[in-house]
Protein backbone atom coordinates (compact mmCIF):
# COMPACT_ATOMS: atom_id res chain seq x y z
CA UNK A 1 0.00 0.00 0.00
CA UNK A 2 0.88 2.93 -1.00
CA UNK A 3 -0.01 6.81 -0.19
CA UNK A 4 -0.36 9.19 -2.95
CA UNK A 5 -0.95 13.02 -2.12
CA UNK A 6 -1.73 15.97 -3.74
CA UNK A 7 -0.44 19.60 -3.14
CA UNK A 8 -2.49 22.91 -3.79
CA UNK A 9 -5.86 21.17 -4.99
CA UNK A 10 -8.24 23.92 -3.73
CA UNK A 11 -7.40 27.47 -4.58
CA UNK A 12 -7.71 29.39 -1.29
CA UNK A 13 -5.44 26.90 0.13
CA UNK A 14 -2.39 27.68 -2.62
CA UNK A 15 -3.34 31.97 -1.46
CA UNK A 16 -3.16 31.34 1.66
CA UNK A 17 0.18 29.41 1.55
CA UNK A 18 1.43 32.19 -1.40
CA UNK A 19 1.70 29.41 -3.99
CA UNK A 20 0.54 29.45 -7.79
CA UNK A 21 -2.36 27.89 -8.34
CA UNK A 22 -1.38 24.80 -10.53
CA UNK A 23 -1.99 24.05 -13.72
CA UNK A 24 -1.19 20.16 -13.36
CA UNK A 25 -1.27 18.04 -10.60
CA UNK A 26 1.22 18.43 -7.39
CA UNK A 27 2.04 15.00 -6.34
CA UNK A 28 4.10 14.08 -3.39
CA UNK A 29 3.91 10.58 -1.58
CA UNK A 30 4.08 8.89 2.04
CA UNK A 31 5.34 5.92 2.86
CA UNK A 32 3.15 2.61 4.40
CA UNK A 33 4.74 3.87 8.17
CA UNK A 34 2.73 7.13 7.76
CA UNK A 35 -0.38 5.59 8.85
CA UNK A 36 -2.43 6.74 12.00
CA UNK A 37 -5.26 5.04 12.06
CA UNK A 38 -7.94 3.73 14.69
CA UNK A 39 -8.41 7.15 16.58
CA UNK A 40 -4.78 7.13 17.90
CA UNK A 41 -3.03 9.41 19.21
CA UNK A 42 0.23 11.75 17.50
CA UNK A 43 3.07 12.32 18.77
CA UNK A 44 4.24 15.65 18.54
CA UNK A 45 8.00 14.86 16.43
CA UNK A 46 11.02 16.12 18.16
CA UNK A 47 12.62 17.49 15.09
CA UNK A 48 9.80 20.17 14.22
CA UNK A 49 8.47 23.17 15.97
CA UNK A 50 5.60 23.80 13.66
CA UNK A 51 3.59 20.83 12.57
CA UNK A 52 0.33 22.28 10.91
CA UNK A 53 -2.89 19.50 10.31
CA UNK A 54 -4.32 19.61 6.69
CA UNK A 55 -7.74 17.74 6.29
CA UNK A 56 -8.78 16.20 2.92
CA UNK A 57 -10.76 13.48 1.41
CA UNK A 58 -9.30 9.74 0.69
CA UNK A 59 -9.95 7.63 -1.69
CA UNK A 60 -9.16 3.94 -1.77
CA UNK A 61 -7.86 2.34 -4.66
CA UNK A 62 -10.15 -1.36 -5.56
CA UNK A 63 -8.32 -1.99 -8.82
CA UNK A 64 -4.86 -1.89 -10.25
CA UNK A 65 -4.34 0.25 -13.01
CA UNK A 66 -1.57 1.82 -15.41
CA UNK A 67 -3.01 4.56 -17.86
CA UNK A 68 -6.30 4.37 -16.68
CA UNK A 69 -8.50 6.78 -19.23
CA UNK A 70 -10.99 8.80 -18.14
CA UNK A 71 -14.10 7.04 -18.64
CA UNK A 72 -13.39 4.37 -16.68
CA UNK A 73 -11.74 6.27 -13.44
CA UNK A 74 -14.59 5.46 -11.43
CA UNK A 75 -13.90 1.72 -11.37
CA UNK A 76 -10.37 2.34 -9.71
CA UNK A 77 -12.24 3.62 -6.17
CA UNK A 78 -14.17 2.12 -3.94
CA UNK A 79 -14.33 3.67 -0.83
CA UNK A 80 -13.75 7.23 0.60
CA UNK A 81 -12.76 8.62 3.89
CA UNK A 82 -11.37 11.85 5.65
CA UNK A 83 -7.50 12.35 6.52
CA UNK A 84 -4.96 14.70 8.12
CA UNK A 85 -1.81 15.21 6.30
CA UNK A 86 0.12 16.45 9.10
CA UNK A 87 3.07 18.67 7.49
CA UNK A 88 6.22 19.93 9.22
CA UNK A 89 6.10 23.24 8.13
CA UNK A 90 9.62 24.66 9.19
CA UNK A 91 11.22 21.72 7.64
CA UNK A 92 9.10 22.16 4.44
CA UNK A 93 9.89 25.90 4.20
CA UNK A 94 13.85 25.62 4.47
CA UNK A 95 13.64 22.95 1.74
CA UNK A 96 11.37 24.69 -0.72
CA UNK A 97 13.46 27.85 -0.34
CA UNK A 98 16.63 25.48 -1.55
CA UNK A 99 14.64 23.87 -4.23
CA UNK A 100 14.66 20.45 -2.14
CA UNK A 101 12.23 18.14 -2.14
CA UNK A 102 9.38 18.07 0.32
CA UNK A 103 9.55 13.86 1.98
CA UNK A 104 10.95 14.95 5.54
CA UNK A 105 8.45 17.44 5.96
CA UNK A 106 5.68 15.17 4.82
CA UNK A 107 6.38 11.37 4.93
CA UNK A 108 6.93 11.46 8.52
CA UNK A 109 5.85 8.20 10.88
CA UNK A 110 2.21 8.68 11.57
CA UNK A 111 1.87 11.75 9.51
CA UNK A 112 -0.94 10.62 7.53
CA UNK A 113 -4.07 10.25 9.67
CA UNK A 114 -7.17 7.97 8.36
CA UNK A 115 -10.53 7.36 9.20
CA UNK A 116 -12.35 4.56 8.57
CA UNK A 117 -13.84 4.32 4.99
CA UNK A 118 -17.41 4.38 3.77
CA UNK A 119 -18.44 2.48 0.18
CA UNK A 120 -18.68 5.19 -2.32
CA UNK A 121 -22.15 3.71 -3.06
CA UNK A 122 -23.66 5.55 0.48
CA UNK A 123 -22.63 9.01 -0.69
CA UNK A 124 -25.31 10.57 -2.64
CA UNK A 125 -23.18 12.70 -4.52
CA UNK A 126 -19.56 11.84 -4.92
CA UNK A 127 -18.89 15.44 -6.47
CA UNK A 128 -20.41 17.08 -3.88
CA UNK A 129 -18.76 15.68 -0.67
CA UNK A 130 -18.66 18.47 2.65
CA UNK A 131 -16.36 17.78 5.17
CA UNK A 132 -14.73 19.49 8.09
CA UNK A 133 -12.33 20.24 10.87
CA UNK A 134 -12.40 20.78 14.45
CA UNK A 135 -9.80 21.89 16.55
CA UNK A 136 -10.76 21.83 20.43
CA UNK A 137 -14.15 22.09 19.41
CA UNK A 138 -13.63 24.93 17.09
CA UNK A 139 -14.32 24.39 13.21
CA UNK A 140 -10.92 25.71 11.28
CA UNK A 141 -11.59 24.14 8.45
CA UNK A 142 -14.67 23.87 5.69
CA UNK A 143 -13.84 22.06 2.23
CA UNK A 144 -16.39 20.72 -0.29
CA UNK A 145 -14.80 18.19 -2.95
CA UNK A 146 -16.47 20.24 -5.69
CA UNK A 147 -14.17 22.58 -4.87
CA UNK A 148 -11.19 20.47 -5.83
CA UNK A 149 -8.82 21.76 -9.09
CA UNK A 150 -8.42 18.24 -10.15
CA UNK A 151 -11.35 15.91 -9.29
CA UNK A 152 -10.88 12.39 -8.24
CA UNK A 153 -10.91 10.59 -11.61
CA UNK A 154 -9.03 13.36 -13.24
CA UNK A 155 -6.45 12.57 -10.60
CA UNK A 156 -6.67 8.77 -11.34
CA UNK A 157 -5.64 9.48 -15.18
CA UNK A 158 -2.70 11.67 -14.39
CA UNK A 159 -1.07 9.39 -11.49
CA UNK A 160 -1.71 6.35 -13.33
CA UNK A 161 0.13 7.78 -16.48
CA UNK A 162 3.23 8.01 -13.99
CA UNK A 163 2.45 5.42 -11.04
CA UNK A 164 0.63 1.86 -11.44
CA UNK A 165 -2.23 1.84 -8.76
CA UNK A 166 -2.67 -1.25 -6.44
CA UNK A 167 -5.54 -2.48 -4.61
CA UNK A 168 -5.59 -0.72 -1.33
CA UNK A 169 -3.93 2.71 -2.66
CA UNK A 170 -4.91 6.08 -0.52
CA UNK A 171 -4.85 8.96 -2.88
CA UNK A 172 -5.22 11.94 -0.52
CA UNK A 173 -6.83 14.42 -2.54
CA UNK A 174 -5.65 18.19 -0.95
CA UNK A 175 -6.59 20.62 1.87
CA UNK A 176 -8.94 24.10 1.77
CA UNK A 177 -8.00 26.83 3.28
CA UNK A 178 -7.73 27.25 7.05
CA UNK A 179 -4.72 24.75 7.72
CA UNK A 180 -2.69 25.79 11.15
CA UNK A 181 -0.47 24.99 13.75
CA UNK A 182 -0.76 22.10 16.14
CA UNK A 183 0.24 22.03 19.99
CA UNK A 184 0.54 19.60 22.50
CA UNK A 185 -2.89 19.08 24.54
CA UNK A 186 -4.85 19.67 21.01
CA UNK A 187 -7.80 17.24 19.62
CA UNK A 188 -8.70 17.23 16.29
CA UNK A 189 -11.99 15.90 15.19
CA UNK A 190 -12.97 15.48 11.12
CA UNK A 191 -15.99 15.20 10.08
CA UNK A 192 -18.16 14.35 6.76
CA UNK A 193 -21.38 16.07 6.55
CA UNK A 194 -22.36 15.40 10.26
CA UNK A 195 -20.44 12.03 10.54
CA UNK A 196 -17.38 12.04 13.08
CA UNK A 197 -14.76 10.26 10.92
CA UNK A 198 -11.60 10.62 13.38
CA UNK A 199 -10.23 11.81 16.26
CA UNK A 200 -6.70 12.48 17.53
CA UNK A 201 -5.45 13.88 20.71
CA UNK A 202 -1.86 15.70 20.09
CA UNK A 203 0.53 14.46 22.84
Amino acid sequence: MKIIAIGRNYIDHAKELNNPVPESPVIFMKPDTAVLKDNKDFYYPEFSSDVHYECEVVYRICNEGKHVAKKFAHKYYDAIGLGIDFTARDIQSKHKEKGLPWELAKAFDHSAVISNLIPKEEFENLSDINFSLKKNEEIVQVGNTKDMIFDIDTLIVYISKFITLRKGDLIYTGTPAGVGPILIGDKLEGYIGEQLMFSTQIK
